[in-house]
């Protein structure tokens, strides 16, 4: 259940960030549709064809898809008035589904036996992937190679799961809300980790 559970709440925010990210950038009804469908997927799909699931494990995932369409559609018919505040709230809906993904792909690698590195790996391509595609496509720098704190949320769910000390249901929701409420406290006070710039001559 708790599987299920952070799988359709990741879905339905990503596919709403990709949604509106797509009509942000002007795209046409099918780019909305497009853009919303890979960034719910895109990151699960990554993460399958690197830790050894058939890809065609995508395609089993009809309740998801169906959801991922109506989320998108209710955004389509969402007043414009009411989208003109997705400034102040996207951020939290890809926290949402940062953190959702993030524990979900956590949780399938355990569930394969995969060593802590490969745990963390899968945490952080399912939790980021979607949205980086999302982010390329769109044109735009991705945010977890921005010097934003970002993948590091990722990082440290894959960590608690790989190392069991998150496992129970109630355990995991509250790994979900930690996790949500970090990355939005980071991006809330601007956070960032540091950089090297070179300088060209």
């Amino acid at each position: 259940m708790t599987w299920e559970v952070l799988s359709m709440i990741g879905t339905i925010a990503f596919a709403i960030s990709g949604a509106i990210v797509a009509m942000e950038e002007e795209y046409d009804i099918f780019g909305v549709y497009m853009l919303g469908i890979v960034t719910a997927f895109g990151g699960g799909a990554i993460r399958n064809l690197l830790i050894g699931v058939p890809i065609s494990a995508l395609w089993e995932q009809g309740l998801l898809f169906t959801i991922a369409l109506l989320s998108i559609t209710i955004i389509l018919l969402f007043p414009s008035k009411l989208l003109k505040h997705w400034q102040k709230w996207g951020n939290f809906t890809d926290a949402i589904g940062l953190s959702a993904f993030a524990i979900q792909g956590a949780l399938y690698a355990t569930g394969m036996n995969h060593p802590l590195a490969a745990v963390i790996i899968a945490a952080v391509l399912t939790g980021s992937g979607g949205g980086m595609i999302r982010d390329l496509l769109a044109g735009r720098k991705p945010l977890v190679l921005k010097s934003e704190v970002y993948a590091i949320w990722a990082i440290l769910a894959g960590l608690l799961i790989g190392i069991n000390w998150v496992q129970s249901p109630i355990e995991l929701y509250a790994l979900f809300a930690v996790i949500t409420g970090l990355r939005v406290y980071s991006y809330t006070h601007g956070w960032r980790l540091p950089i090297r710039k070179v300088e060209m001559n």
